[in-house]
């Protein structure tokens, strides 16, 4: 398939740049001098875009590639991708569902644990000499509490598995009601938010889900709350979260997505009750592996004339 041509928005792994460009001629839009002199040039021969989710592929960039016949993302979320257009040019769209799904939850799980039992702060104390000579203040415990998440799809509900492991009372807000889960199901995000000790955000990105997490749900929330966001940073308000958090008007927040990655807001750096993740949620050797073989296997059988593993579009 060397003859056949796709455009990457942005790198993959080694081990995949070294299979994709094995097998196809690879152009690499994120290193070109001039991304749209690249597109000039090549654009009329490209039958394949290789993106990563938080990049994606926007209708713009598209219909400048006349014979585009497949968008192959590495991550889940295809908020970055304009679907409708897409759709409406007999593009396809893939992603690469489940193969994270375990590695997203327990970073959500770690973040609670960070975030409660104050983990990155008690490093710090310890490192800066402070153990013995004052007592490590008193902290936050996970076990038999009330934890709320918002959305209960694939991820959510690992989540769930693992908090219900903590002994913790879960509860759910979606769309709709799931009936595969025993969770309580509640269909007002506020009531949720405070009911909770703790709310835990895994809905997927885009218009309908943009700034869910409000000035109004943080307060519901409360000065005792602690927020985990392992979503998208559209979905939380964060000049209503950076506020909730300088004034104390919630406990903490742990987040592995921001608005503007990586070049975050730099008030959440003065903050001591956030814990910071670099988006990297996915971010272990064998998931990364896998979601790249998924990336691979979905542009092979597309090229193939086979039925795409994890079809969006």
């Amino acid at each position: 398939m060397a003859e056949v041509e796709i455009l990457m928005t942005g790198a993959y792994p080694e081990w995949d740049m070294v299979d994709l460009e094995a097998n196809y001629r690879v152009h690499r839009l994120w290193e070109a001098a001039d991304r749209q002199e690249l597109i000039a040039r090549v654009g009329k021969d490209i039958r394949a875009i290789a993106t990563r989710g938080e990049l994606g592929a926007s209708a713009d960039l598209m219909a400048q590639l006349p014979t585009l016949e497949i968008v192959s993302c590495y991550g889940v979320g295809t908020d970055a991708i304009d679907l409708s257009y897409a759709r409406a040019n007999g593009i396809r769209v893939t992603n690469t569902p489940d193969v994270l799904t375990e590695d997203v939850a327990d970073i959500a799980i770690g973040l609670l644990l960070a975030t409660a039992r104050q983990v990155p702060q008690a490093d710090v104390f310890v490192r800066s000499g402070q153990w013995g000579s004052v007592a490590m203040p008193l902290v936050t415990r996970v076990s038999g509490k009330k934890v709320g998440i918002v959305g209960m799809g694939r991820i959510g509900k690992a989540i769930a598995k693992r908090a219900a492991g903590f002994g913790c009372d879960i509860a759910y807000f979606a769309r709709h009601e799931h009936t595969d889960v025993a969770y309580a199901y509640q269909p007002n995000l506020l009531a949720l938010a405070d009911w909770a000790d703790f709310l835990i955000v895994i809905v997927p990105g885009g218009e309908a889900t943009s700034k869910i997490i409000n000035a109004d749900v943080l307060k519901a929330l409360g000065p005792n709350g602690i927020l985990i966001n392992v979503s998208r940073g559209t979905t939380v308000d964060e000049e209503a979260l950076i506020a909730a958090l300088q004034d104390r008007s919630i406990q903490a927040a742990g987040l592995d997505v921001f608005l503007n990655e990586p070049k975050i807001d730099a008030r959440f750096l003065a903050l001591q009750n956030v814990v910071l993740q670099p988006h990297h949620g996915s971010g272990t050797v064998e998931t990364r592996k896998a979601m790249g073989q998924l990336v691979r296997d979905n542009l092979a059988a597309h090229f193939a004339g086979r039925a795409l593993p994890t079809p969006v579009v």
